[in-house]
């Protein structure tokens, strides 16, 4: 690892996270992860991950028209509810995988239509199957941020057609996910409001060219209120960084709010890793619900 280019703030954070196998429980079998559908190039994967029912929920896969195919997503919504707000999941880097289609769960229990858009589906590959960073990153590092956004009005778009009122349209995303909140919110002047969960605010000058700029460097543009949700202990991004976010903000005179988690690491949401918190992931749940709900998302 030490011999590549500067990693991505979000693979940094995971790179750096102390491993507490012997003081937070017993983890699942590489097996039992992969058949309960969680992703395995985060590494072990905990057996008390929270599981979410479909009950009062209807679930399932589609398929997105977008620019060049069909792009494969997974939804939740209230059952026999008209017109729900919308509320677009961005993913980790690891793919759409049981954790991501569980916290899509979670939001069609809070009464919205979600959905999780797999947009690295064009490489032909099943993220949640690849087991190794170094074949994972080129994959994830790839993707253009106007395919990216392309991708999430496309979703938008879909998610109308299906009864969804997108003038309640939010979005929500962790890590990489966290990253595209940002980005989408100075992309999408009907966006009603987003949430980003550690999302990396600086991108290497490496990626410039199919990243053209980075949150921090959109702060100007920003066309909706985000609420940016970070770990004090995230080695990935350090506070030096949420600081100048918050700076740029202000300084745009931009509505956001970012709260800073003490002891959180990168990752803290996430209850299928080592890296999960809980006080700290219940508290910023919490935070994103009074979110949405103050900007009309949710009801």
């Amino acid at each position: 690892m030490s011999a590549q280019p500067k990693l991505m703030s979000d693979l940094e954070g995971l790179a750096h996270q102390v491993d507490p196998l012997s003081r937070r429980g017993f983890f699942l079998a590489t097996s039992a992860a992969a058949a309960a559908g969680y992703t395995l190039a985060a590494g072990p994967v905990r057996a008390d991950a929270i599981k979410t029912d479909t009950n009062g929920l209807t679930v399932g896969d589609a398929k997105v028209k977008v620019a060049d195919g069909e792009m494969p997503v997974y939804y939740a919504r209230p059952a026999n509810v008209q017109n729900p707000p919308v509320i677009m999941v961005a993913m980790e880097i690891f793919g759409l995988h049981e954790y991501i289609k569980d916290v899509t769960r979670r939001l069609g229990k809070l009464g919205a239509l979600a959905i999780a858009p797999d947009y690295y589906f064009r490489k032909g590959e099943d993220l949640t199957k690849i087991t190794e960073m170094p074949k994972l990153m080129p994959i994830v590092n790839s993707k253009p941020d106007a395919e990216l956004l392309s991708d999430l009005d496309a979703t938008a778009a879909w998610a109308k057609s299906q009864g969804g009122d997108t003038n309640r349209l939010g979005i929500m995303g962790f890590c990489r996910g966290g990253r595209t909140v940002w980005e989408y919110a100075a992309h999408n002047k009907d966006l009603k409001a987003g949430v980003a969960f550690y999302g990396s605010l600086v991108d290497p000058d490496t990626q410039a060219s199919i990243w053209p700029k980075s949150p921090t460097a959109l702060a100007p543009q920003m066309q909706a209120p985000v609420l940016g949700l970070y770990g004090e202990a995230d080695q990935g991004i350090p506070l030096t960084q949420v600081d100048a976010m918050k700076a740029a903000l202000q300084g745009a005179g931009k509505t956001f709010e970012i709260k800073v988690y003490q002891g959180a690491p990168h990752g803290f949401h996430a209850d299928y890793r080592a890296s999960y918190r809980k006080e700290a992931a219940e508290e910023a749940w919490k935070e994103m619900i009074a979110w949405f709900k103050k900007y009309k998302v949710l009801s």
